[in-house]
């Protein structure tokens, strides 16, 4: 989608102002970084998909997943298939998946279950043939 990201959503899609407003605020050259989109949604107190849908309608980029699995440098992803997974976290994402995927949200709950990084979580769903799907941002 990319130049295209408002035509992810119907034509009357809106949010509200306050979000749009908060995204410009923190945008720099090439988009806004998920943890920065993040941060709005919590300080405002919407969902993270809102502030995702606002990234989209002003036709912004965002980048440094922090599952990494877009918008790191030139190779884009960080994720790496983890050398082993231990069976008590395999469990724990096959627990958690929905339609084959485990969701980015049941991700981070996950890493914060088992005392670990998003990044590792994706590593080891990277090892176990698992994608993570969908975004929280609506970004995949």
């Amino acid at each position: 989608h990319t130049g295209h990201y408002a035509g992810k959503h119907p034509p009357d899609t809106r949010v509200a102002a306050e979000i749009t407003e908060a995204v410009q605020a923190d945008l720099v050259q090439g988009g806004i970084t998920c943890a920065k989109a993040h941060a709005i949604a919590e300080r405002m107190g919407v969902p993270p998909l809102q502030v995702g849908i606002a990234v989209d309608l002003l036709e912004e980029r965002i980048g440094q997943c922090q599952m990494g699995l877009f918008g790191h440098d030139r190779d884009q992803k960080r994720v790496r298939p983890a050398p082993s997974v231990s069976p008590q976290l395999k469990t724990a994402v096959e627990k958690a998946l929905q339609d084959e995927r485990l969701p980015c949200a049941s991700a981070w709950r996950i890493a914060k279950d088992f005392q670990m990084t998003r990044q590792a979580v994706a590593d080891a769903c990277e090892a176990l043939k698992i994608r993570i799907k969908p975004c929280q941002l609506g970004a995949f």
